[in-house]
């Protein structure tokens, strides 16, 4: 038996990781674009609300994080299946879409900040609200100003899926402890193939977004 014959266990935890990830992604990304909008609203209670969350969140480690949904919400009676495993994956995609979108939330608002204020002017004079201003005109041109800084967020976050293997979930570090007991006599072996498909998954992120940064980026 060698490291191939665990690639059936080793492609059930890309996958694992996969699934947190891009639902992770979807819910961090929506997250963060709300949080960045009440950062910038003309709203004090907004901006006040949105600052501490992220003040809070960002500052606190995400294992902490991970085990307030995973222990916490349970206890508050927060479920989101009847199936504990599923369960599990949707504890450990909330903890990383409320620790990442802090981090969205904070680059988008870097974005937001490049946009000339002129622009935001010239909305209010021809009648916009501040959200059609903010939906139409600034985000799109935010979101494009900062694809290469959200890349290396997104793939921080791609890598820190590995914490929810502490919580049942399987994924890739549950893969690799699984090889472990399976093969004890090729531990280095097993580390080193799961380094490598962090690393293919990491830099297909980074292609995805280099081809958006040369296809879409606003350069200033």
């Amino acid at each position: 038996m060698d490291i191939f014959d665990l690639s059936g266990l080793f492609l059930s935890g890309a996958w694992g990781t996969l699934r947190l990830f891009l639902l992770a992604l979807v819910g961090s990304l929506a997250l963060g674009t709300l949080l960045a909008a009440m950062r910038v609203s003309p709203t004090p209670v907004l901006r006040g609300a949105a600052a501490t969350y992220v003040t809070v969140v960002r500052n606190t480690p995400l294992t902490l994080v991970m085990f307030f949904c995973a222990f916490g919400l349970p206890i508050l009676d927060i479920q989101f299946a009847s199936d504990r495993g599923l369960n599990s994956f949707f504890y450990a995609s909330l903890a990383l879409s409320a620790y990442t979108a802090c981090f969205v939330a904070e680059t988008l608002r870097s974005g937001i900040a490049a946009i000339p204020v002129g622009q935001a002017e010239a909305a209010r004079a021809i009648g916009l609200s501040f959200r059609q201003t903010l939906s139409l005109i600034v985000l799109p041109q935010a979101f494009r100003t900062v694809i290469p800084p959200l890349g290396s967020v997104v793939i921080a976050m791609l890598k820190n899926t590995s914490i929810a293997s502490a919580f049942n979930n399987r994924e890739l570090i549950s893969a690799m402890r699984s090889g472990i007991e399976i093969r004890g006599d090729m531990v280095i072996t097993i580390l080193i193939a799961t380094a490598l498909i962090y690393l293919v998954l990491a830099l297909g992120l980074g292609r995805i977004f280099d081809l958006l940064e040369r296809k879409l980026v606003i350069l200033r």
